[in-house]
């Protein structure tokens, strides 16, 4: 009998022949995960201030619920990493959809007994979904070769558009689906949730094959198989040993971080100016689209152009962003142009960055280095988007687009340095 690990044991050859219809299968199953699981986080999270509130008795602890589930999907990034490059993406996207699930049922538990330590570790579990929806992106990098490997992950961000817009606005219903039982109305949507969650991991656990990272290691030969390449430890010292890399982690957490920090506040400074729900809710709408709808077009370019000039164009988006969102006033027609193009910078950032850390890696170290970036680039939007409050309340909206701005800066130079210190070929690798 083999002794080898069961991640260790040959796939079955892969034809040379047989790639391009893997690849459309691949990209379809996690198309499908993204439109079906994309749609469990926004359906709830909209609620969950309002739920926390209700739970705890007080306003000030409203904030802590979204917070405990941005916290929860930095924490699992590293250990979903991990249990990938040991047993390839089905297993960790399966077992973070239904530690999700898991979570939501904690959820609603907590909301039935008033519990709000219970509710905060429901959300933290809640927020290993958002984990996986993030972690597809990569999947979908996994078969594509390098010069369409861009628009491979722009094409699964694009599929979270169906969740994020229909998403909040299936609350409602989902509430009062609960109406006369003794599950709390707010508590509803986590219902639905967790029952999508599942649903997803059951779709992935059976479509998902043959495993796209397994197949890959299997694809680039003997030398890729060294099992001590694929830890944690290396992961890190890919990061190190690669400019490249380091500038797309940057490129990532970056984006992320400036557009977290301004978008949470913004629906505070437009009801200062007069704004009513509805106009709140159109704003938010079009920077939704911004960040996900225009995605394979941002793809295209950073395949085209290479990574490095979409970088660029995400630093210049963001920083044009920030300005006009920052002056706006009573201007909602400008606060609603600034938020556009503040998804459309976070769109360019976080295509290209995902792609240029992908290329710029050991095929082993990968799936550790991608962990390494969602859990970087969660931790520091959560630190941003709950410094963004204290800004706002201190300094105001206007130092907040500021501050948001500056940290584009290390982004640049880092970019502008990597350009002309280690350039890379026209394909963006």
């Amino acid at each position: 009998m083999s002794t080898l690990p069961r991640t260790e044991r040959p796939l079955r050859p892969v034809d040379p022949a047989d790639l391009p219809r893997l690849r459309r299968r691949t990209s379809g199953v996690l198309i499908a995960s993204q439109m079906l699981g994309g749609l469990g986080v926004p359906i709830s999270i909209a609620l969950a201030p309002v739920l926390a509130t209700e739970v705890s008795g007080t306003e000030a602890m409203s904030g802590f619920a979204s917070t405990a589930a941005v916290i929860g999907t930095a924490v699992v990034s590293l250990p979903l990493a991990a249990l990938m490059t040991a047993r390839g993406r089905r297993p960790g996207l399966v077992l973070a959809y239904a530690i999700g699930a898991a979570g939501a049922a904690l959820v609603v538990l907590a909301a039935t007994v008033k519990s709000m330590p219970l509710l905060l570790l429901g959300m933290a579990a809640f927020g290993a979904a958002s984990s996986a929806n993030l972690q597809a992106r990569f999947a979908a990098a996994d078969l594509a070769p390098a010069d369409r490997r861009a628009r491979a992950i722009s094409v699964v961000v694009w599929a979270s558009t169906i969740g994020a817009v229909l998403g909040p606005n299936l609350s409602a219903p989902a509430s009062r689906s609960f109406a006369g039982t003794s599950i709390p109305q707010t508590a509803g949507p986590f219902v639905w949730a967790g029952a999508v969650f599942l649903l997803t991991g059951a779709l992935i656990a059976v479509l998902l094959r043959p495993d796209p990272l397994l197949t890959a290691r299997a694809l680039a030969g003997p030398e890729e198989q060294t099992p001590a390449g694929r830890s944690l430890r290396a992961g890190f010292a890919a990061v190190k040993a690669s400019p490249r890399a380091r500038l797309a982690l940057v490129t990532v957490a970056v984006s992320h971080t400036t557009m977290v920090s301004i978008m949470v506040m913004t629906p505070v400074d437009l009801g200062h100016h007069g704004a009513g729900l509805e106009l709140i809710g159109l704003v938010i709408s079009g920077h939704i689209a911004g960040m996900f709808a225009f995605s394979p077009l941002m793809g295209w370019l950073a395949d085209r152009l290479g990574r490095l000039s979409v970088i660029g164009l995400a630093a210049g988006l963001l920083s044009v962003a920030a300005l006009l969102a920052g002056t706006a006033g009573p201007s909602h027609a400008q606060s609603a142009l600034g938020l556009f193009l503040l998804g459309l910078g976070w769109s360019a950032g976080m295509v290209s960055g995902s792609a240029l850390l992908t290329d710029s890696v050991p095929q082993p170290a990968r799936a550790a280095v991608q962990g390494l970036s969602d859990l970087t680039m969660n931790t520091s939007a959560g630190v941003g988007g709950a410094a963004a409050g204290l800004v706002m309340s201190q300094a105001g909206y206007g130092w907040l687009n500021v501050i948001g701005a500056a940290l584009l800066l290390p982004m640049a130079v880092l970019a502008l340095f990597t350009a002309r210190r280690h350039p890379v070929a026209k394909d963006g690798r």
